[in-house]
């Protein structure tokens, strides 16, 4: 944890004497003006620490400043949206509003070779008037016309986290009866298996602290339920509720300073919290993208007893919200040869996820078909002999307006342009000389956007079932199977009830080794998946190899049965052989959920998908050691039906 602490990347600026001190230091001064109940906007911050490597310049500060104890940004307070100010010599030089990476790293660069044109004395300071806060009235009328007008928007959301130990414990229908009992409305519910990559990266923010690597062991210990909350016709005010339901972060303090919040009651110190909550609705946004990217919160029509604050003041309309989107990316091959890389590093910076990724050689004919409105263009010759000239990697981006923030980034669609107006740009930045076009694609507009991707990614889904004997390495094997490029768009721990296992295997209903087959399959937890890939169903069966794993060993010694099956019988996966047996398996034990791509869009009721989920285990279900050592006696019958076993779930398979 030392080594972490060694390099302080933002300073806290906490009290207004810390701030006049920074102010009369003469550095250039980025700092993230954020609300104490919200915290600093932790998006960036990587693309902070690498601007701060790549430049080593000693005149720029990154700092965090809480405005609601520092006067001279007073005019800051009640604005829950990210605000990053420049201040040099102590003056307001510039300010970006809203975490717009490529704008915050624009601005960055402008107004460092400003200063150092200052310090030299080649320019004077301009001082920059943040008109953000001074015209209320001017506010008002604006936001009052629009009102007026109305409009379908969405609806306010907040993400919250119900931790492994009050999920193992039993207690989240306790929670979610309170959840229901302050009006809050669950959109969306998943039980979700963080690893160690997600939890840290979903906690970067905590990474400074003493106890951030006990916070990850603990969320990493078992499932998590990650819902998805809002209340009222516009869930104006669900992230400020939440947190004041779930209390302090450290529930240690939560007992002595509000011992009736629910981290009270069911956690125990800083690291053992119980619960999480957004911390404002840009996080909100974040985390919805992180948890469920395609999710789309429900809309109502917007009117001004709706949607003014109590303070009779907004922040932004609820028309600004951002729609949560994907969108096509295109790296075009003298580009991809060169700056892969590069590329990537940028996308990833800017907050986007990559749902699926596919690298491909296009034929003329295909590069006309996708480009054939550009048919009669000048361009359109040199575009199809640069998009057939090698490999090119499409992309499907998912973030929160996805759409336009890629197009932002991407800059001008001649290079020319790019590089004059906009030098920071991916097309100005990744331009090649000797190229007739730029080297970047992206979709035009939502509805675009989706017609692409269509046409690239041949999405389909299918089931995977990790049986009893292979739950202990569910982790290894998920591993395995992202690492093959499959998406995980559900995952539910169950212990089968023979009712449901009989549905699965209905069709081997009367034979001689189904007892078998259904004993084994409720044996002891299994973990349920629907697996989103292209030619899914095909795909999966090639990775899981031959029935018998000592066969699997010999011919297909990288797949799964090869290293994770002990048996014929406990041969630790199962998925169907069809499409269509996939989907009736996938209702057998999700019912009508419809899952999209990488997220599930849960659009059966609740109880509709619980009422075959088995995850309350009973009192049955609870004796495993018991029920495991009466199948140890059975051992010799199972081992003499083998062969028979396994011919039938081939052909089940």
């Amino acid at each position: 944890m030392a080594k972490r602490k060694e390099v302080i990347l933002q300073e806290t600026l906490n009290t207004q004497e810390a701030w006049e001190v920074a102010m009369n230091s003469g550095k250039l001064y980025v700092v993230d003006a954020h609300q104490k109940w919200c915290g600093p906007c932790t998006a960036i911050v990587g693309m902070l620490k690498r601007i701060k490597n790549e430049l080593g310049d000693d005149l720029l500060r990154f700092a965090t400043a809480q405005v609601d104890v520092i006067d001279t940004l007073e005019q800051y307070r009640g604005k829950c949206e990210p605000n990053f100010l420049f201040y040099g010599g102590g003056e307001l030089v510039a300010a970006v509003r809203g975490c717009n990476a490529p704008l915050v790293q624009e601005t960055i660069q402008e107004t460092l070779k400003n200063e150092h044109k200052i310090l030299s004395g080649e320019m004077e300071r301009k001082v920059f008037r943040d008109v953000y806060s001074d015209t209320p009235d001017q506010e008002e009328e604006e936001e009052d016309e629009e009102e007026e007008e109305g409009g379908v928007v969405s609806k306010q959301i907040t993400v919250a986290l119900i931790k492994p130990d009050v999920v193992q414990n039993g207690q989240v229908d306790e929670i979610l009866q309170k959840i229901s009992e302050a009006g809050i409305e669950v959109l969306a519910d998943e039980e979700r298996m963080l690893t160690v990559e997600e939890a840290r990266d979903f906690y970067k923010n905590k990474e400074e602290e003493e106890y951030f690597d006990q916070l990850i062991d603990y969320v990493t210990s078992g499932p998590c339920r990650v819902l998805v909350l809002t209340k009222g016709e516009s869930g104006e005010g669900v992230v400020t509720l939440w947190r004041d339901i779930i209390g302090p972060f450290d529930a240690a303090v939560a007992k002595e300073e509000n011992p009736d919040s629910l981290r009270a009651i069911y956690g125990t110190d800083a690291t053992s919290n119980a619960l999480h909550g957004s911390s404002s609705t840009e996080e909100a946004v974040r985390e919805l993208g992180f948890f469920f990217p395609d999710f789309k919160p429900p809309t109502y029509r917007s009117a001004k007893s709706a949607a003014s604050r109590a303070s009779g003041r907004r922040s932004k309309t609820p028309s600004q919200k951002p729609r949560l989107q994907r969108t096509l990316a295109i790296i075009r091959p003298d580009a991809l040869q060169a700056h892969k890389d590069s590329i990537l590093q940028k996308i990833d910076e800017a907050g986007f996820k990559i749902a699926m990724q596919k690298e491909m050689v296009l034929t003329r004919e295909q590069a006309e078909s996708f480009y054939s409105e550009h048919k009669d263009t000048d361009y359109f010759e040199p575009l199809v002999k640069q998009m057939t000239c090698g490999p090119v990697l499409a992309l499907c981006l998912a973030h929160d307006d996805a759409v336009d923030h890629w197009r932002s980034m991407l800059g001008p669609k001649v290079v020319a342009d790019a590089v004059e107006e906009q030098p920071d740009s991916l097309r100005a930045q990744f331009r090649v000389e000797e190229a007739e076009v730029n080297m970047l694609h992206g979709s035009d507009s939502a509805e675009a956007a989706e017609e692409e991707l269509s046409k690239i990614f041949h999405v389909e889904q299918t089931l995977a079932v990790i049986k009893p004997d292979a739950i202990d390495e569910k982790e290894q094997i998920m591993g395995k199977l992202k690492e093959a490029g499959f998406m995980i768009s559900c995952q539910k721990d169950m212990n089968l009830s023979k009712e449901i296992a009989s549905e699965i295997y209905k069709s081997k209903e009367g034979s001689e080794y189904y007892d078998h087959l259904i004993d084994h399959m409720t044996s002891g937890p299994t973990l349920m998946m629907v697996l989103s890939a292209e030619n899914a169903v095909e795909k999966l069966r090639d990775i899981m190899g031959p029935t018998d794993p000592e066969v699997a060993k010999e011919s297909h010694p990288e797949s799964l049965r090869a290293m994770f099956a002990k048996s014929i019988l406990e041969n630790a996966i199962h998925s169907p052989s069809t499409n269509e047996s996939a989907q009736e398996k996938i209702r057998i034990v999700f019912g009508d959920a419809q899952f999209d791509w990488d997220v599930n869009d849960m659009q059966a009721e609740e109880g509709e998908v619980n009422e075959t989920s088995g995850e309350q285990p009973t009192d049955e279900q609870s004796g495993e050691t018991e029920k495991t050592e009466e199948d140890g006696e059975h051992e010799g019958a199972q081992s003499d039906q083998q062969q028979a076993v396994s011919e039938a779930m081939e052909k089940e398979e």
